[in-house]
């Protein structure tokens, strides 16, 4: 499939590759979200409390379009494109979209969820980028299969947490279906996922050509366009719930991403190849350090703020996400 589709288009000029590459990312983007809200409406017809799906479907629905893009990607052969989604992925949630939020309005802090799932959070980043150094030049397939074990210990956790907090925010903008049969629901889950597999099944060969075109390695790209393509169903979680004041909401779901981000994405890559997936020099000595710095700064802004995440902090966020991707895009990876 990946071959007929790289013989298909490998003599588009520039122009249309790019454009290929903003409408798949702009489908996987509107297919996530279509997946989140049926997951959402059928978790409800199963009579799940609304707080734990808020803390496991939601965060695992927005996850999906990274999840396909870094799976297909391992197994095309292309790791880095792979592992630089996941990095990628942690930056701009963490750095862009919550930055975003923040300036909407001010997003009050749930500390039951920032003391508990974002010490995961800033350790899940360590875990990755510890294994990653200690295995060498690659992620063994070995750490893939942990990760995944640990994803499912941090939902049965998650869940366990999210029912301790019944005041957690409503989800009425996330389930629009509920009241459907459950067949239909199921068929609209059924499209919305072929829709993102088949969305990353055309990016990673488009990706691959539009790297080859204009000189930037693939894990920079992914790092940068790829990883924002498949962030748009944080990002529209994120402004949604921040415009409601479910501000708890919007940093539990980036919070949860990030961590699916290292469990999930790059648990399932690594899984899937025999090999493990390869760690450039330009994660040991770029995209590594920054996504540790992103992670840092937002467990910082956490401590030192009272009851908010102001928009000067928001503003902060920004600056340091367009300080790594300009950066990200201008420095000339090592080896």
């Amino acid at each position: 499939m990946e071959a007929w589709i790289e013989e298909l288009i490998e003599n588009w000029p520039l122009p249309a590759l790019l454009g290929l590459g903003a409408v798949c990312v702009l489908l996987l983007g509107w297919a996530a979200d279509w997946l989140v809200k049926e997951a959402v409406a059928l978790s409800e017809r199963s009579g799940m409390p609304k707080v734990v799906i808020g803390a496991t479907v939601v965060s695992l629905g927005t996850t999906v379009p990274e999840t396909a893009v870094s799976v297909v990607a391992a197994l095309q052969g292309n790791p880095d494109l792979a592992l630089g989604n996941a990095v990628g992925s942690i930056i701009c949630d963490t750095g862009l979209i919550l930055g975003i939020a923040c300036l909407i309005r001010p997003l009050v802090i749930p500390r039951s969820i920032v003391n508990r799932q974002g010490w995961v959070q800033l350790g899940s980043g360590v875990l990755l980028v510890a294994w990653a150094l200690a295995a060498g030049d690659a992620l063994p397939q070995s750490a893939g299969f942990v990760f995944l074990g640990l994803l499912v210990v941090y939902l049965f956790l998650s869940a366990r947490w999210s029912r301790q907090q019944p005041g957690q925010a409503d989800l009425e903008d996330f389930e629009q279906d509920v009241s459907k049969p459950v067949a239909v629901v199921l068929l609209k889950l059924a499209v919305a996922i072929g829709l993102v597999v088949a969305a990353s099944s055309v990016l990673i060969p488009t990706v691959k050509l539009i790297a080859e075109r204009i000189g930037i390695p693939d894990a920079v790209i992914a790092a940068t366009l790829v990883a924002f393509g498949t962030s748009l169903p944080e990002l529209v979680t994120a402004v949604t719930a921040a415009r409601h004041g479910h501000g708890d909401l919007a940093i539990g779901n980036i919070i949860g991403a990030d961590i699916l981000n290292v469990f999930f994405v790059t648990g399932a890559a690594a899984a899937v190849t025999p090999e493990g997936l390869t760690v450039s020099p330009h994660f040991v000595y770029f995209l590594f350090p920054a996504m540790l710095a992103v992670l840092v700064i937002f467990r910082i802004g956490v401590f030192v703020s009272k009851d908010t995440l102001s928009r000067r902090f928001g503003l902060l966020l920004l600056a340091v996400y367009a300080t790594v991707t300009i950066a990200s895009l201008l420095l000339k990876p090592p080896g």
